[in-house]
């Protein structure tokens, strides 16, 4: 028995309220409907419908299942018209939020690939490290480079890894012991994210378990570029993603602190809302932020 025909002639009877009219709309013959229907309630040992010389109606059991059915049926649909969107040319507006340095550094050399994939598409490109709500500000995609957040407004998938680290410039620790431990921070200069100068604080992960630890310097930035520069120019200790200073540390701009510790790990995530999964230009994109970075993550 074909269980998905059998429950789309079901429901077809109880829309139509009778099996010659779902026969008409199935183009089908009454028999062969009947036959559907009567399968169905054999393979799930119970009357699913009422049938009289007059009309057929839904038994109480009928109903519940045919509600049930319809849910499914239209989940099938969607799924469908989102695998067939999905070969045809996407176009219009994209609307993308990201970090600043990471859209700078890594996004926008793969959205150039992309829209080579894609000429029709255009893409409009927001750089913030503020925290947006993309619905509000009407976002087609956004990637947060966080703990993936639970929103049930949005769709979140992790594209890869982020490791946070602590670093210093050679010039900095020339006269000054590095720190061994999270507790040796509060004695250091320290470069933070936020908004605030005083009032910061850090949360590092290590063999002996997690701490937080006040630090304080001269230099608060919500930009991690801006913090990598005071770095490399001595003026104290950051905690940044490893794939802002890769190429610091290997040329020796930088020093990698305290190794057996780090912040708790933070993921690249692309969030979407929740009407935008069965978009073809978000899909498409998605899946290619996916490939891309899933293949070839930032240093992490």
């Amino acid at each position: 028995m074909n269980k998905f025909e059998s429950m789309q002639a079901f429901t077809q009877v109880v829309e139509a309220g009778g099996f010659a009219a779902a026969a008409r709309e199935m183009g089908l013959s009454r028999s062969a409907v009947n036959k559907l229907v009567m399968n169905l309630e054999a393979t799930l040992k119970v009357q699913l419908l009422q049938r009289t010389t007059r009309k057929v109606t839904p038994t109480a059991t009928g109903l519940a299942f045919y509600e049930r059915c319809v849910a499914i049926l239209a989940d099938v649909a969607e799924a469908e018209v989102a695998v067939s969107n999905l070969q045809t040319k996407p176009q219009g507006q994209l609307r993308i939020n990201a970090p600043m340095t990471f859209g700078n550094r890594y996004l926008s050399p793969l959205l150039a690939q992309f829209l080579q994939q894609y000429p029709d598409l255009h893409v409009e490109l927001s750089l913030s490290d503020r925290f947006i709500d993309p619905i509000d500000e009407g976002f087609d995609v956004t990637l947060r480079i966080a703990s993936p957040p639970t929103m049930s407004s949005l769709i979140v998938q992790v594209l890869a890894p982020a490791s946070v680290i602590l670093c210093a410039a050679p010039s900095y620790l020339r006269d000054r012991e590095p720190p061994q431990v999270p507790s040796d921070l509060a004695h250091h200069a320290c470069l933070a994210y936020g908004h605030l100068a005083t009032d910061n604080q850090w949360t590092l992960c290590g063999p002996d378990g997690e701490h937080k630890v006040n630090v304080q310097g001269p230099l608060c930035a919500n930009n991690g570029e801006v913090l990598q520069t005071a770095a490399i120019q001595g003026l104290g200790i950051t905690l940044l993603p490893r794939f802002i200073v890769q190429s610091d540390l290997e040329a020796g701009r930088l020093q990698h602190l305290m190794v057996d510790y780090a912040a708790p790990e933070i993921s690249i995530c692309v969030l979407y809302p929740v009407n935008r999964h069965l978009s073809t230009k978000v899909q498409l994109l998605v899946e290619f932020l996916n490939q891309r970075l899933g293949e070839k993550a930032p240093a992490n």
